[in-house]
């Protein structure tokens, strides 16, 4: 076999590899089972006067005049999540203690396969993030965690007028801003809402980016889709990026989402 054969054969190899692994990657996994026991309608209660005026037209667009009291909640979907470069299918299941606690598990798959399993918890303020290759956690990843509680109440945003330690302060006629708790101390999410259809377009917050990041970074949630899920209005697609990324490095397709489920909020791992 001479050499120009063996350079054709390694570079045909190496090219099946890469037509492989790029249809791994496309192939869409199963959707994870669905949570077990039944979920309770949550109890109703008036929308409190003297909201700025894009929170109140949001709540309004999305409830009517009453809100609902939502104690805990599962989402369930799929989407896609860049890890080390690489943009892999995925499944996941985020777990509220609504304001309080939260479990995240994602499995990153390949031919519909898990290659990555993550679980993420935040409970009592502190953050535990676990994944194959080790475990983080420290002050900064509590930091992030805060604010994911927070911003994925977008799938329940009730609470972010329900739960009596946040409130919001007028920016503009399309702009507000949460006042969330964290800790001893506050932190602040800015919301964008859609001036044609009143709903949520965006929230920023700053967010360290890893325990070893020295600065925060602009965190950006963009809500790109509402759908009629169930009977109700929620976020049918999200992404979330980073600002020195040049693409989001989550797009996630919300399929199921429950309220006042007996869903336990799991403290270990899956």
């Amino acid at each position: 076999m001479n050499l120009v054969t063996t350079i054709i054969i390694i570079v045909a190899v190496l090219l099946a590899l890469l037509l492989v692994g790029w249809v791994g990657l496309q192939v869409e996994p199963a959707p994870l089972p669905p949570p077990p026991g039944p979920a309770a309608a949550p109890e109703m209660v008036p929308l409190p006067k003297g909201l700025p005026q894009p929170v109140e037209r949001f709540y309004r667009t999305l409830y009517g005049s009453d809100l609902p009291l939502i104690e805990s909640a599962g989402i369930g979907g799929r989407g896609t999540m860049r890890i080390g470069g690489i943009t892999f299918p995925a499944r996941f299941r985020f777990t509220h203690k609504t304001g309080r606690n939260y479990h995240h598990y994602i499995e990153n798959t390949f031919f519909g396969l898990p290659v990555m399993k993550v679980n993420e918890y935040y409970t009592n303020g502190t953050a535990r993030l676990e994944l194959p290759f080790g475990v983080v956690a420290g002050p900064k990843i509590d930091q992030g965690a805060n604010l994911a509680l927070w911003a994925e109440a977008v799938w329940m945003p009730a609470v972010w007028v329900t739960d009596p330690r946040a409130h919001f302060e007028p920016v503009n006629e399309h702009t507000a801003e949460l006042v969330i708790p964290f800790g001893n101390a506050e932190e602040r999410i800015i919301l964008r809402f859609d001036p044609k259809t009143a709903l949520l377009q965006e929230m920023r917050s700053m967010r360290y980016k890893g325990e070893e990041t020295e600065k925060k970074i602009l965190w950006l949630n963009e809500v790109r889709e509402w759908s009629r899920i169930d009977g109700r209005l929620l976020p049918g697609t999200v992404a979330i990026a980073w600002e020195d990324e040049a693409s989001p490095w989550a797009v996630l397709t919300t399929e199921e989402v429950t309220y006042n489920a007996q869903e336990p909020l799991r403290t270990g791992g899956m």
